[in-house]
């Protein structure tokens, strides 16, 4: 893939020059948005059973979920493979989280600018939605998870946008299907785009009550990233909305989150904040705080804890992240 976004031996220390938008640029902004969005807006379905974004990437919940314009390391393969241009040239995560059901979800990610390789094991029984009548999965423990294999490749369009896809192997319930997601990333001098469309090609698993489908869901960001002053080396703020629905085990899930991530101390401990909103059905908020520590350089330990009014959302985490 021709890197068309510049890369860092270290994560979160590209610069960014402050500038004003020229011409060019306000048309490759023009047909980012008239070219991919309708593109990937027609693949809406009425109705999504899935995992929900936010139930992997350490640094990503730290942030309160606002990270498809973020995305630059491993977890990218996850949020938006497009984002792994924006990364190291080496990047890899062993991630564990857990939820205060006590639920798990567990990966890990190696990525290079152009090339991401993940595996997730994530728990069936959070993307059941509520009312749902299945529950002899539960007393299967080999058939209790959605397993994930996915290898991420991207291609550059022009000099501000990278367009990148992932092609999955899932196992669930006995059955093993393939999985296509789409990624999309712009940047203007600081100014981060992103959009993400999962699973385009709605696999099912099973039969009957114990019936999985994964349909398409759409997600959309954006984040404003550069160099901070005086002890801080990088600050983020972004925000997400997600342009379809979820049913969950905890009921439908359209979230609306914000974020920030500053990095000080010349990149070796960074801090997150965020919040989020579930925008249909019942009202519920979550509000999370995330840090990562340089045990060394290029090897981070980050965490991350998520509370509030939303079960789904409720939990810790932990990775190791190692780059260079």
């Amino acid at each position: 893939m021709q890197k068309s976004i510049p890369a860092s031996p270290r994560p979160n220390t590209s610069t960014f020059v402050h500038s004003r938008i020229p011409a060019s640029v306000h048309s490759c902004i023009r047909a980012f948005l008239h070219l991919c969005i309708p593109a990937f807006l027609i693949l809406i379905p009425s109705t999504v059973v899935a995992q929900t974004f936010e139930t992997i990437g350490i640094r990503a919940q730290g942030m309160g979920g606002a990270f498809i314009a973020v995305a630059d390391d491993a977890s990218a393969t996850w949020w938006n493979p497009a984002g792994l241009a924006t990364g190291a040239y080496f990047n890899s995560i062993l991630e564990y989280d857990r939820t205060d059901d006590q639920t798990r979800a567990e990966g890990v990610a190696i990525a290079f600018p152009a090339l991401g390789l993940s595996y997730y094991r994530l728990p069936i029984s959070q993307m059941r939605p509520s009312g749902s009548t299945g529950t002899s999965f539960a007393s299967r423990e080999d058939e209790g998870v959605l397993s994930v294999f996915g290898a991420s490749v991207g291609q550059s369009l022009g000099n501000h946008v990278v367009l990148a896809s992932t092609l999955k192997l899932l196992r669930a319930e006995g059955d093993t299907h393939a999985g296509f997601d789409v990624g999309a990333m712009a940047n203007f001098s600081g100014l981060r785009l992103g959009l993400t469309v999962k699973n385009i090609n709605e696999s099912s698993f099973g039969a009957g009550l114990d019936r999985l489908d994964l349909a398409r869901q759409v997600r959309a960001g954006a984040a404003l990233v550069g160099r901070g002053r005086g002890g801080v080396s990088q600050l983020a703020l972004a925000v997400d909305a997600d342009l379809t629905t979820t049913p969950t085990l905890a009921g439908d899930e359209r979230h609306l989150a914000g974020g920030v991530e500053v990095w000080m101390a010349q990149h070796r401990l960074g801090l997150r904040g965020g919040a989020a909103t579930n925008t249909v059905g019942d009202s519920r908020n979550s509000a999370s705080v995330g840090a990562s520590v340089a045990v060394r350089s290029g090897t981070y330990v980050d965490a991350q804890a998520t509370g509030g009014s939303d079960p789904s959302r409720k939990g810790w985490g932990l990775d190791f992240r190692v780059t260079f």
